[in-house]
């Protein structure tokens, strides 16, 4: 009880701040100057920590379009190399040409991280730290962290002596597959005792309080952390791995994470304000490739050219937002699309590269490619066509004709990789048709298609279209830290963040993880 009273201004100030302000009667008469809310008012019928829940469920799956557009768009979807911007006025200076102003790497800390964490301070308070909503405020936590440290590297995570200190990559993954653990660890004895557990499903926007359901998405992120760690750390990640895969991951697209949070993130981003289109480097793939799933993905484009659906170069000097928009395909997504955070697709293809290093993940490599891309063409509603597909050993990508008048201008192709497995090609040729696969699934999610590209250096992609500021590299490595952290209070806790880094906070210093890709 101690622990609660001493954060108990904190935590009624953090209900507030949120604007969690629907479904209790009285609740605005409760807030008003001079009538002070007491905590068991707060925590009545868990209102509290189911609110929190769902707060902590919009950051850590970010549909709410500004929040979208800034994690997710100017970052993972432009350098993962799926969409890229049409707007004139993020032609100067963003993540894409190594520029981006402080004002864009200021939001993702301030509107995200922070205020994420308090979310989730909020519910180990009202919990105690246990039970199975503290067990899912946990995988939420790992969730969100996991993106930002592949983001940025170095992370507070509040694990230090000093709460304000970063931890090394490493650590923040080591921490985070221990808190994953311990959720697994709350919910499993419940859902064997109950398989079809629900807890709160009006707070859970995701799975509906689903708790087996969670428990699979705990391990498949247990697997994701594997797999992009298996360079640097190979006995390590075939443990997590494989313990993951046989305490069960997503495998059927019936139980894909995915968020219902209307209106959808890129729908706003790209179908009704316009500023995000098609990137080339994924046109060109599946145009090459024949893949039916690219209708499914984008837009016709509204004036007529080479092909049907056209992608523009990354970093291209768009100064015509209207005309870029007519020449370039957007997203083909509805206002209310669910935002895809984790497939079947996806750790089918994780099992397939663990397969490849021998790890027991339940099939051979070329039968979980195979399935893989089964699956997807399922996800996307082209079941049935993927015969074809996978039998193709000819077809490779696309030399890339920009649209008449376009801003990026043209580009041969970096890539001669095939889509037909074939058990007799060297490991290297292998991993990179793997990638590629995997990476064209992945979309829209580019945040994973951005960590691909720089853990494998596939799939190549072309160079940035406008220059890259002294920077020898196709997509950053990393995203330079909130600029008030070095001016600020934090000054040594960013100098030693910094240290780990190698000694510059800049778009070059490489993730922990990485391989020798993206050089």
């Amino acid at each position: 009880m101690k622990k609660i009273n001493i954060v108990r201004s904190w935590l009624i100030g953090s209900f507030v701040l949120f604007g969690i302000t629907s479904c209790t009667a009285g609740f605005e008469d409760a807030n008003r100057p001079g009538h002070e809310t007491s905590l068991e008012e707060l925590g009545r019928d868990d209102y509290a920590v189911s609110s929190f829940i769902t707060e902590l469920q919009n950051f850590a799956f970010p549909e709410q379009e500004n929040t979208y557009q800034n994690t997710e768009d100017l970052i993972g979807n432009y350098l993962g190399r799926y969409m890229t911007y049409v707007k004139p006025d993020f032609s100067v200076k963003n993540y894409t040409c190594f520029n981006a102003s402080d004002d864009w790497k200021i939001v993702p800390w301030r509107d995200v991280f922070a205020k994420a964490t308090s979310s989730f301070n909020a519910v180990a308070v009202l919990t105690q730290e246990e039970g199975p909503m503290y067990a899912l405020a946990l995988i939420l936590r790992a969730q969100l962290m996991l993106r930002f440290t592949d983001t940025y590297g170095p992370l507070p995570i509040g694990v230090e002596e000093d709460a304000n200190a970063y931890s090394s990559q490493e650590k923040v993954y080591s921490h985070l597959i221990e808190t994953l653990d311990k959720a697994i660890s709350i919910i499993t004895p419940l859902v064997e005792t109950n398989p079809g557990l629900v807890l709160k499903a009006d707070a859970d926007k995701v799975y509906g309080g689903k708790m087996n359901q969670w428990c699979k998405f705990a391990n498949s992120l247990k697997l994701r952390m594997a797999i992009r760690m298996r360079f640097v750390n190979q006995d390590e990640a075939q443990r997590i791995a494989v313990e993951a895969y046989k305490a069960g991951v997503i495998e059927q697209n019936e139980d894909n994470c995915a968020i219902t949070y209307i209106p959808n993130g890129q729908y706003k981003t790209s179908v009704d304000w316009g500023d995000s289109r098609a990137c080339a480097d994924l046109e060109s793939y599946m145009n090459g490739f024949g893949d039916p799933r690219i209708y499914q993905y984008f837009k016709n484009t509204e004036e007529y050219g080479r092909r049907s659906v056209v992608g523009c170069r990354a970093g291209a000097n768009v100064t015509n937002k209207d005309l870029a928009m007519k020449k370039y395909s957007a997203a083909n997504i509805e206002e209310d699309s669910r935002g895809m955070w984790m497939t079947a697709t996806e750790m089918t293809f994780c099992r397939a590269e663990g397969a490849m290093l021998g790890w027991d993940m339940g099939g051979t490599p070329g039968a979980l490619y195979n399935q893989a891309v089964r699956l997807s063409f399922e996800q996307w509603g082209v079941a049935g066509q993927e015969y074809y597909y996978l039998e193709n050993s000819e077809n490779t990508q696309e030399y890339y004709y920009d649209a008449a008048d376009g801003y990026g201008g043209n580009h041969a192709p970096v890539s001669t990789i095939t889509v037909k497995w074939d058990d007799n090609d060297s490991p290297e040729r292998k991993m990179e048709r793997l990638i590629v696969q995997k990476w064209i699934a992945l979309f829209p999610d580019g945040q994973e298609g951005w960590n691909e590209i720089r853990r494998t250096g596939y799939p190549c992609v072309f160079p940035v279209a406008q220059s890259t500021n002294g920077y020898d590299l196709d997509v950053p490595n990393r995203i330079p830290f909130d600029p008030r952290e070095m001016n600020g209070n934090n000054q040594e806790n960013y100098r030693k963040a910094v240290e780990m880094l190698g000694g510059k906070d800049d778009y070059a210093a490489r993730m922990w993880w990485q391989n020798g890709g993206n050089k």
